[in-house]
């Protein structure tokens, strides 16, 4: 792990080492990937304003998050199918968020259940909570994650309708993968994924089996979103699990400032300015465009975190000179995962501070709290008065 000093080489290491169809589910967008690769390249245009001569020594990147104290201002987004990275996929994640002090979100579409990861961990985590057709199931897991102690609830909503993700069909991705030629010739050339999966506690959706209707049989991701995710999700929704739920609420999945007053309104501690990383709406704009948007918006009134397109530390700072508070990640532990397990977790995540860390440096920054636009090159005018 310590020879691969970036994300990216996680993620050649990551593709190298996880069978072709959970390698792409994680790492690909939705329909031509318009979005994706917005989200980058958006991201690429923004410059930093390099500051010298400033005194930069001591430097802190602490700073909180929904008002616990954190190391750096990064949390673990939710990823479906943790676990078919790794084997006991998210366990490890959480451990490895948890050793370096930072949140850790545990996914509704995961393999390792809620109760699993509670009991393999000594602290907290966040839940990600998608809504269904089934109240009665949602109230149940909501009661999950209670029960669970998790910290906070992300509720995801942008995702009332499956954005189709043209390699999943291609690969015909299940969990676990149908035995067919294509993935076991796969499979054979990974055999220490292969037998981390062996070794692991669950082998398909950990959070469902058992608990839904009719999916003992159903192992396709696809087939099951869409008979199961509700189209007719609404703001009452919002209000309904607010109800249900007594801690820290975030609403994952912000994009329009409309939207933003309006989630000011339901009473959420947080928002994250989100298009689920390209894999939903193709042609939507860049969660990066969006974000000083939103900002100028609700900014005020709400704590805004960021996701969709961070790869590096200094994406993390473009962020935040933008107005986000902190940071959600997944494809970049999600590479760690698949490279290396929870040692490739921790490694993706010290990455991400040590960049962040040197790039306040070189910015003539020592404290999150002095992140702003001011730290923006004036290149696009992309400074805005204070």
């Amino acid at each position: 792990m310590k020879r691969m000093p970036c994300i990216d080489d996680l993620r050649t290491r990551a593709k190298r080492n996880v069978p072709k169809m959970f390698f792409e589910y994680a790492d690909a967008g939705s329909y031509n990937e318009e979005t994706l690769r917005a989200n980058r390249s958006d991201m690429k245009r923004i410059k930093l304003r390099q500051r010298v001569l400033v005194n930069v020594d001591q430097r802190s990147t602490a700073t909180t998050i929904l008002g616990e104290p954190a190391p750096v201002p990064l949390a673990l987004g939710p990823i479906g199918l943790g676990g078919m990275m790794h084997g006991d996929g998210e366990i490890l994640a959480c451990r490895a968020a948890q050793a370096a002090g930072i949140p850790y979100t545990l996914s509704t579409m995961s393999i390792n259940s809620i109760e699993d990861v509670a009991g393999a961990v000594d602290k907290p985590f966040w839940f990600q909570l998608y809504v269904m057709r089934d109240r009665g199931f949602i109230r149940e897991l909501i009661q999950r994650a209670v029960a669970a102690k998790c910290s906070a609830l992300m509720l995801t909503v942008d995702l009332q309708v499956l954005g189709q993700r043209h390699n999943d069909v291609r690969n015909g991705l299940t969990v676990p993968p149908e035995i067919k030629f294509k993935n076991i010739v796969d499979i054979a050339t990974k055999p220490a994924w292969a037998l981390s999966i062996l070794k692991g506690k669950r082998k398909t959706f950990g959070n469902l089996a058992g608990h839904v209707k009719g999916m003992e049989n159903i192992n396709s991701l696809a087939e099951w979103t869409a008979s199961q995710f509700d189209p007719t999700l609404s703001w009452k929704d919002v209000e309904w699990v607010k109800s249900l739920w007594p801690g820290k609420l975030i609403l994952k999945g912000i994009l329009d400032v409309d939207d933003a007053k309006i989630a000011v309104t339901t009473g959420a501690d947080a928002i994250s300015v989100s298009n689920h990383g390209g894999r939903q709406l193709d042609g939507a704009p860049s969660a990066i465009v969006s974000l000083p948007r939103v900002v100028d918006a609700v900014g005020s009134e709400i704590e805004v975190m960021f996701d969709s397109g961070v790869r590096t530390g200094a994406d993390m700072m473009r962020a935040m000179a933008l107005g986000a508070r902190s940071c959600l990640v997944g494809r970049p532990y999600i590479y760690g995962l698949g490279a290396g397990g929870q040692a490739g977790v921790a490694r993706a995540i010290d990455i991400l501070k040590k960049e962040l860390d040197v790039t306040m440096a070189l910015c003539g920054v020592k404290s999150i709290s002095e992140i702003n636009r001011d730290v923006l090159a004036d290149t696009q005018s992309q400074r805005r008065p204070q």
